[in-house]
């Protein structure tokens, strides 16, 4: 039980609060300690992102060979031919002459499918459709179909599932559609009443037919075809083997072609109107000439080159900003009861600077930065590596003369496309060149084992998202941090149940105090 002043008067609940708030001064202590700590962890983790997005950018630029291997392309003719070039495309010209285009197999109804007279259309339930031809259907049945798609020798045998009293005839074309082995695009043309089934593959060999192994549903899939227009089926539905494989093809056919055009010169043929030779892939548009142009994309490696300078000067900064950042030293972390007495914006202005250099004169940063700097500076020596191109100033790359930017790249543009244009094997060498030492291995390859190796100095002291306190040396100091204050914490619970126990006993003995003096002040009274 607490007693807060009913007999001293004093205000008890205010000197208990005052006397734990110097109890207190310790364990605020330990707390700011631990919040310098968590800033300092975080700090580190936003440098190892930095570090870790330029080893990206990195890989995915001058680090791949492909990169220095880029070729553009230019057609004399775009309507006729376009093309694109891969990494292996030798630079040349290529003279092209399309004489035809490759075209698909296509099949269309010889007569119309629905009686005009009868008011149906592609929508009309199957059982429900009065065709133009005899053909009735009313109990579900199955479509055979056997296709060779262009360019293979193999039929693939379909089978379509068809329920006249939910399909109708736009439904037959769906499943049709969608029947990916088959390959064909199929549709009912309202305007002409006729059906078009198109091969989805161009080039010469495909065919489409009906399956004729003798079965009811070989019989009623000839019906149903002669009911669109088809005439492969004689009178009475009786199928005669057209192909001598069991197989009789649809009527109507359009044969589809493939592509003819001679290349500098040479005769020949492809399946598809797009086509690769010499790892150039060509798309022939129309029949026509054009000369196709393959030619070094020195735009793109240039690209490639400024992006990780850009990026390779956004890193240093950023780092550099954090080793010289000043260090505030008299703003500590505000405690709670500093922040209730704050306004939201005096405490944004706290931490701001309470947060300052938390990693100012930092020396595993310091140590990554002249790390970098050395492997970019440094010859690269090898077999491999030309002379003209084994330093980065050769190819119109140097460090800026202003020491304030802090050891920032500066590029000659005119100098460094004209690397790129004399020699692009030679500048990929400066960036990549393999070696046992460090002086053969390329710019790119020194870097990111720098940066590695700074990664992993910085995971070892601030770890990552996915360790634990105890994998890191700021979070066991954290871990540790926490148990003191734990322990301190239940250490003025007591404190504080000390001094309140002391009160309510000095209560106690004012209130017997005051009950004696009364009680003689009675007395007296009373004997007059």
């Amino acid at each position: 039980m607490r007693i807060g002043g009913l007999a001293s008067g004093m205000d008890i609940d205010q000197i208990v609060k005052d006397l734990m708030r110097a109890e207190r001064i310790p364990l605020d202590k330990m707390n700011q300690d631990r919040q310098l700590l968590e800033w300092k962890r975080d700090d580190y983790r936003e440098m190892n992102k930095l570090l870790k997005d330029l080893d990206q950018l990195i890989f995915d630029g001058i680090y791949r060979q492909k990169t220095y291997l880029t070729k553009s392309t230019a057609s004399s003719n775009e309507a006729v031919v376009s093309a694109t070039a891969g990494s292996n495309a030798a630079a040349t010209t290529t003279t092209i002459d399309v004489t035809r285009l490759a075209s698909a197999a296509r099949y269309n109804s010889e007569t119309a499918v629905i009686d005009p007279a009868s008011g149906d259309d592609g929508d009309t339930l199957l059982q429900d459709v009065d065709f133009n031809t005899a053909g009735s259907f009313a109990a579900p049945f199955s479509l055979k179909l056997s296709v060779i798609k262009p360019g293979e020798s193999l039929a693939s045998d379909i089978t379509l599932d068809i329920d006249p009293s939910t399909d109708s005839i736009n439904d037959i074309m769906s499943k049709i559609n969608s029947h990916t082995s088959l390959g064909v695009s199929a549709f009912y043309d309202e305007a002409t009443n006729k059906v078009v089934l198109t091969m989805k593959n161009t080039g010469s060999g495909a065919k489409l037919s009906i399956t004729d192994d003798g079965s009811a549903d070989s019989t009623k899939t000839a019906e149903f075809f002669s009911s669109l227009g088809f005439t492969n089926a004689s009178a009475g539905n009786e199928l005669g083997d057209s192909n001598g494989d069991g197989t009789v093809e649809l009527t109507m056919k359009t044969v589809g072609q493939d592509a003819e055009f001679t290349y500098n010169g040479y005769a020949t043929t492809r399946k598809t109107n797009t086509f690769t030779i010499n790892d150039v892939t060509y798309n022939l548009k129309q029949v026509g000439s054009a000369n196709v142009s393959v030619t070094q994309n020195t735009d793109s490696i240039f690209d490639s080159i400024v992006k990780f300078v850009d990026k390779y000067n956004e890193t240093i900064e950023k780092i550099n900003g954090e080793i010289g950042e000043t260090r505030y030293r008299s703003y500590l972390p505000l405690t709670k009861e500093q922040r209730e007495d704050m306004g939201d914006r005096e405490v944004e202005l706290w931490e701001e600077k309470a947060k300052s250099g938390m990693l100012r004169g930092d020396t595993i940063l310091s140590g990554g930065l002249n790390a970098m700097r050395s492997g970019l500076y440094s010859q690269v020596t090898g077999a491999n590596v030309s002379s003209n191109y084994n330093q980065l100033a050769q190819i119109g790359i140097k460090t800026s003369s202003n020491y304030r930017d802090g050891g920032k790249l500066i590029i000659d543009p005119d100098k460094l496309k004209k690397a790129i244009q004399d020699d692009p094997n030679a500048v990929y060498q400066l960036f990549m060149s393999k070696g046992e030492t460090t002086s053969e291995q390329g710019i790119a390859r020194r870097l990111r084992e720098s940066i590695s190796d700074t990664m992993t100095k910085i995971e070892v002291r601030a770890g990552n998202s996915l360790k634990t306190n105890q994998q890191f040396s700021l979070g066991r100091n954290m871990t540790d941090l926490d148990s003191r204050i734990s322990n301190f914490e239940r250490k003025l619970i007591g404190i504080e149940d000390r001094y309140w126990s002391q009160f309510t006993a000095m209560e106690k003995a004012i209130s017997r105090m005051n009950q004696q003096s009364m009680f003689l002040m009675n007395q007296f009274g009373g004997g007059m």
